[in-house]
């Protein structure tokens, strides 16, 4: 049996996630690099996410930031 992949597209904005990654990576006392790491992305590029310069955040990225912190972000699409 076949099956095709589908990729699914949502769009919506979470004003001041960058800066509480940010808390939240100073709270946890763990080296950037670490966490970038842990996370599966680099230390600019985090960087990025912290100030929210990234226009598109992968879903799976946020999922990788949050792992690596050990917390819940609360972003979600239900609605």
């Amino acid at each position: 049996m076949e099956s095709t992949l589908m990729r699914v597209t949502f769009s919506k904005e979470f004003p001041g996630l960058g800066k509480r990654i940010r808390n939240y990576r100073q709270a946890s006392n763990k080296p950037l690099a670490e966490l970038a790491a842990a996370a599966g992305i680099s230390v600019p590029h985090w960087n990025r996410v912290e100030n929210e310069k990234i226009r598109e955040l992968p879903i799976a990225t946020l999922r990788g930031i949050e792992k690596a912190l050990g917390v819940d972000l609360g972003v979600s699409f239900d609605d």
